[in-house]
């Protein structure tokens, strides 16, 4: 994390991530093949679109400054350890965050 006074610049080798996508499916499309397999409604999934669209302000960018948290470590099996880590305590050295879900 930058100390006071210190000025962070995006690191331009993650530019070609700004604007990954999947693959080439739309929007509707997408919006389409989610629909087919969730329970939720049209309406449901129009809001939920719009909760996340006013939190895109607020996002850090790809190749920007990412927020300090801290998270715990999975053990074997994805198994619960009870040991932490914090993202400020690994500055310096490369990191890797996978988002997602594994079931």
């Amino acid at each position: 994390m930058p100390n006071s006074g210190e000025q962070y610049v995006p690191n331009p080798q993650y530019e070609h991530f700004k604007n990954f996508s999947s693959n080439g499916m739309s929007f509707s499309e997408k919006k389409q093949v989610w629909l087919g397999i969730s329970d939720v409604t049209e309406a449901e999934f129009d809001a939920m679109m719009a909760e996340e669209k006013s939190r895109e302000p607020s996002v850090p960018q790809v190749g920007e400054m990412a927020p300090d948290f801290t998270a715990e470590r999975l053990g074997e099996g994805r198994s619960r350890t009870g040991e932490y880590v914090t993202l400020s305590q690994l500055k310096g050295r490369p990191v890797a965050l996978a988002f997602g879900s594994y079931t």
